[in-house]
């Protein structure tokens, strides 16, 4: 038996099948956690939803910022682009049961009281606790039959840093944000959107989110996160663990082992 945290796979289901295949995934006993991204810019967004919804207990998923895309998209609050690669989804028959099954996803997923799985990773004030919470709200909120008016409220960069009197869609938007978007600080507390390069490429006024000492983490805390591809995998640290290593950019698609703590990666195949 095995748990296995797999990072953003966009749409890329041959590449997708091809390293559970490698790992020897199997569903009757193996359990497969997502970091999120399970779609958008590959070119096999129905199929993907179609296996990872056919593993049903043996998956679990939290929410990417290109999920949270493609719901708008379902929901025609943004229009659905060439580069999405969502058309042949949103023309399927069950395109309603995979929108659905979507929006009742987490944004974070805590597998225990030490490990956190999120898509862009964890805001430095936050413990895991507290981000487990935050996460939970925006869930309520996209349970509802009102479930839209969170997505029509998520788009901008403002708030970039919290606060806890946040209340309505600017405390949502802020903790969706956190969750999918972040990558760099501009100080311990100010979220910065635009830089999307490696740390080596970028200034040093701008910290990775990973980088800033968070005084709410226990020695033992490890945080599972995507995203972020220019980082190739590498935080220089084993508690913060990333895993978007580019498959989209025809480079690899890695997942981790919950039980030795390995990385396997296959190599991008057209």
């Amino acid at each position: 038996m095995a748990d296995y945290v797999v990072g953003d796979i966009q749409g890329c289901y041959r590449g997708l099948t091809r390293l559970l295949e490698y790992v020897k995934f199997d569903p009757s006993h193996d359990t497969l956690i997502a970091v999120g991204d399970l779609i958008g810019r590959g070119p096999h967004a129905l199929e993907t939803l179609q296996y990872l919804y056919s593993l049903q207990d043996s998956f679990s998923t939290v929410l990417g910022n290109h999920d949270l895309h493609f719901l708008a998209v379902y929901s025609g609050i943004r229009k659905n682009k060439a580069n999405d690669k969502y058309d042949k989804l949103l023309a399927s028959s069950d395109v309603d049961k995979y929108a659905h099954w979507l929006r009742h996803q987490p944004l974070a997923l805590t597998l225990d009281e030490n490990t956190l799985v999120c898509h862009a990773g964890l805001y430095p004030q936050w413990s895991i606790a507290q981000a487990q919470a935050l996460s939970d709200e925006v869930s309520a909120n996209l349970q509802t039959d009102n479930w839209q008016s969170v997505l029509k409220k998520m788009y901008g960069d403002e708030p970039n840093r919290w606060d806890e009197n946040l209340s309505g869609s600017k405390r949502w938007r802020f903790i969706i944000n956190a969750f999918t978007r972040m990558r760099y600080m501009l100080d311990s507390h100010t979220l910065e959107f635009n830089c999307k390069d490696s740390p080596e490429k970028t200034p040093t006024r701008f910290r990775p989110w990973f980088s800033v000492k968070n005084t709410n983490l226990k020695p033992n805390d490890k945080v599972l996160f995507g995203h972020w591809a220019t980082l190739a995998g590498n935080t220089n640290t084993d508690k913060f663990i990333a895993l978007d290593t580019g498959y989209i950019w025809q480079q690899q698609l890695t997942l981790w082992k919950r039980q030795n703590g390995e990385k396997y990666s296959v190599a991008y195949q057209d």
